[in-house]
């Protein structure tokens, strides 16, 4: 027989960039917003206009006092110099009529340089005080422009935070910013009955499919309680017991997905690190059947949000972290941060090579590696949705990425 080659060991991809959350600028006037560049813009063009205006007034004051202050006379020789004051020094007594001229020449170019200077000074002083008024002015009439902008822009955050009922009913002239105005609210009507009707269907499916799940339960757990059913019925009714645990899991994790989309309206300070404590203590008994060790230093992080679905986050994923791990010395590592505008909190864990490609699949619901749907009893595959989900409706996000030797690090950034 012919020998099999062993497979070449699988190698960790490389890991992808993973850059944080951005900062907002320790400036925010200076951002470069609509208003700005208008102002900019139209005061820019008012400098670019007044200083052409005041190249051309300089060129023609100049020509002007070159023609106009030309001498009208020459002194013949032996004419008689009579001083009557000193705002030509160059001209004395005692000097030759050819002197006499070249120095009349040389103080009427003074005279008229000096004039061309002045004109020019007074002339750069205004034009700085008329831009500073232009700017100011365009500044203003942009902001008037532009504040039905800023209308839309405050309704917006808040139809961010699910106040559907905000509309913008923007009042004035028939004009483009009027038309976005009422497409906007036509939106917003929308908006608010499809996420009504969700809000009612999630009520429905949260009684019509919780209620026979539990009738079930119950009518198995009383016939496994009868101490003379056969075994057959026994491991049957075991086996259908555990069927009908997994599918209440299901509906549970979709109910909780569908919930968990929208934003998060009443919010409390929670700390992420008692948040990672409570998920680890639940899953400390899982991991210790699996020889799976919890460590990690955990940092006060305090954020604003919802503490049953954070803890659902850090929960989902250290299960996750324990349940995909390797059979022997397997380690999960969980940790907390407060950074400047930001809290993090990171799972690590050991684990089999995950390629890079195969990352954003494991975020999709009924997904995991390698696979298209679930079929193991890991979990209903939605862990990972449900994190991604809820992160979200926090205005945070979270990302995952390959740990080198295999294995996954999952971090959950959300704003402070």
């Amino acid at each position: 027989m012919r020998a099999v080659a062993a497979p070449a060991p699988l190698t960790a991809p490389p890991k992808p960039t993973w850059e944080p959350k951005q900062q907002e600028p320790s400036y925010p006037w200076l951002r470069p917003t609509i208003r700005i560049r208008l102002t900019l813009l139209y005061g820019g063009m008012f400098l670019i206009a007044g200083i052409l205006l005041l190249s051309i007034i300089y060129m023609l004051a100049a020509q002007a006092l070159h023609v106009g202050t030309e001498l009208p006379f020459t002194l013949l020789p032996g004419s008689k110099i009579q001083l009557t004051n000193n705002a030509c020094p160059a001209l004395t007594p005692g000097l030759s009529a050819d002197q006499a001229n070249a120095a009349l020449k040389a103080c009427n170019g003074e005279q008229r340089q000096h004039a061309l200077d002045t004109l020019l000074n007074r002339s750069l002083l205004t034009l700085v005080g008329l831009s500073v008024i232009a700017f100011a002015f365009g500044y203003a009439m942009a902001g008037r422009v532009l504040s039905p902008l800023g209308r839309i822009t405050r309704t917006a955050r808040r139809v961010a935070g699910t106040d559907l009922s905000r509309r913008i009913e923007l009042d004035g002239p028939d004009d483009e910013l009027k038309e976005l105005s009422d497409t906007f609210d036509d939106m917003l009507d929308r908006l608010e009955r499809a996420f009504t009707a969700q809000q009612r269907f999630v009520g429905n499916a949260s009684h019509e499919l919780r209620t026979p799940l539990a009738i079930n339960r119950t009518l198995l757990e009383v016939h496994l309680s009868d101490p003379e059913a056969p075994p057959e019925l026994q491991q049957l009714g075991k086996t259908l017991l555990a069927t009908n645990e997994r599918s209440e899991q299901l509906v549970e994790g979709l109910l909780l997905l569908a919930r968990s989309d929208n934003q998060i309206v009443e919010r409390k300070p929670v700390d992420l690190a008692e948040v990672a404590e409570r998920a680890i203590d639940q899953a400390r008994a899982e991991a210790t059947s699996k020889g799976v060790t919890i460590r990690g230093e955990r940092a006060v992080a305090v954020v604003q949000g919802n503490g049953v679905l954070l803890e659902r986050i850090a929960l989902n994923l250290v299960q996750n972290a324990v349940r995909y791990n390797v059979a022997e010395e397997g380690w999960v590592e969980v940790t907390t941060e407060l950074q400047p505008g930001q809290a993090l909190l990171v799972v690590s864990n050991t684990g089999p090579v995950v390629p890079a490609y195969e990352i954003d699949n494991l975020f999709e619901p009924f997904r995991r590696l390698r696979t298209e749907r679930t079929g193991s009893d890991k979990g209903v595959g939605l862990g990972l949705s449900i994190a991604r989900s809820v992160a979200r409706a926090h205005g945070g996000r979270i990302i995952a990425e390959p740990r080198e030797g295999g294995g996954l690090v999952m971090r959950v950034t959300l704003p402070v």
